[in-house]
């Protein structure tokens, strides 16, 4: 499943050519991706212009101008990809193409961008777990999809007295804190992995023992909010990861897993300067974890 640097990714490069664009067509090419489209769905977006290209957690949320909200994700193998005449965008150094099989080219959307130009933006996943929907702007804070979702972990709202607020009495152990999305909306399997080796921190340990018992914050919890959003940061600007199918907006797969220090490096010697430790592997909750048990306490 795509994480929210991959979803950002996605956002920032379908925005230049999405926003402010007029969609011309629709071409709704199968009933249902994982869930049914909704009703009407292509005449609802036929003629409107989509005003704003947004993120929440790992959602992508496009503005219309009707007062709708187009809510688009990737699920685990949906990309975009963006076709302006005869060129398709691949910018940057990538190392896997994605599926161009058009018989997976499930929704196309006929755009005219404000420069006037014609471009057309496809939809194309292959395993069918992704989804579109159209929501009211005024309800989607309390769609099902979006009412329990946790604060969103860029920016400055994240800080270690955010995490000693969200921690303070969890006895469950940190790796399941951090991947709840009740908590904090979009952090994902890997980048929680780099988040904690960074830091220092065992993913076994107790979330709770990052809060002291006056409510403040350790140091290790003000290191670990700094290291979770400097690691997001560090993975959108090297385009995501390209584990599995994931594909950027222009059809290429980003390449930060050749940046992981943890994650799935089993049984190679851990990054951290002189520890000299084992990345070892764990199973929680049915994920694999990755950490190295010498310098992460």
């Amino acid at each position: 499943m795509p994480e929210l640097p991959e979803v950002e990714t996605v956002r920032r490069g379908l925005a230049p050519t999405f926003e402010g664009a007029l969609i011309t067509r629709v071409d709704q090419n199968r009933a249902d991706l994982r869930f049914p489209f909704p009703e009407n769905f292509v005449d609802r977006l036929t003629g409107r212009r989509l005003t704003a290209l947004s993120r929440r957690s790992k959602y992508l949320l496009g503005d219309i101008d009707s007062g709708d909200v187009l809510v688009m994700h990737l699920g685990m193998s949906g990309s975009f990809r963006i076709e302006s005449g005869e060129l398709a965008e691949v910018p940057g150094n990538f190392t896997h193409d994605r599926s161009k099989d058009p018989k997976h080219d499930h929704v196309v959307f006929h755009l005219e961008p404000e420069n006037g130009t014609q471009a057309r933006i496809l939809y194309n996943d292959p395993r069918r777990f992704g989804f579109m929907d159209l929501i009211a702007r005024p309800s989607l804070a309390e769609h099902p999809f979006f009412r329990d979702l946790g604060m969103e972990p860029l920016g400055n709202d994240l800080s270690g007295q955010t995490l000693a607020n969200l921690f303070a009495g969890r006895k469950s152990n940190l790796k399941a804190a951090l991947l709840n999305q009740k908590l904090i909306a979009g952090l994902g399997n890997i980048y929680v992995c780099e988040a904690l080796w960074r830091t220092g921190l065992s993913p076994e340990r107790a979330a709770g023992s990052l809060v002291t018992k006056s409510g403040r914050p350790t140091k290790k919890a003000e290191a670990l909010a700094d290291n979770i959003r400097e690691t997001l940061q560090d993975a959108i600007r090297a385009g995501g990861s390209s584990l599995r199918d994931h594909t950027q907006a222009d059809g290429t797969l980003g390449y930060f897993q050749h940046s992981f220090a943890v994650y799935d490096r089993e049984g190679e010697p851990c990054r951290t300067p002189g520890c000299g430790g084992t990345i070892q592997r764990l199973v929680q909750s049915n994920r694999s974890t990755f950490h190295c048990p010498d310098c992460q306490t």
